[in-house]
């Protein structure tokens, strides 16, 4: 069974071994489930990383 993780920018539930794109941020992996989730996530990593701990996202 493959671990599920959630996209900090769309906040899509995805499995790790089949994510778009990865970025990797302060020591931390990120998963998204598509290349343009990724790019809005390298252009501002920290507005997304404060999504994720609220809970939420866009």
């Amino acid at each position: 069974m493959s671990e599920k993780v959630k996209d900090p920018v769309c906040g899509m539930e995805i499995e790790k071994e089949k994510a778009a794109a990865t970025s990797d941020h302060m020591g931390r992996t990120y998963y998204f489930c598509s290349a343009l989730c990724k790019e809005n996530f390298d252009k501002e990593p920290m507005k997304y990383m404060k999504m994720e701990k609220k809970g939420h996202c866009c």
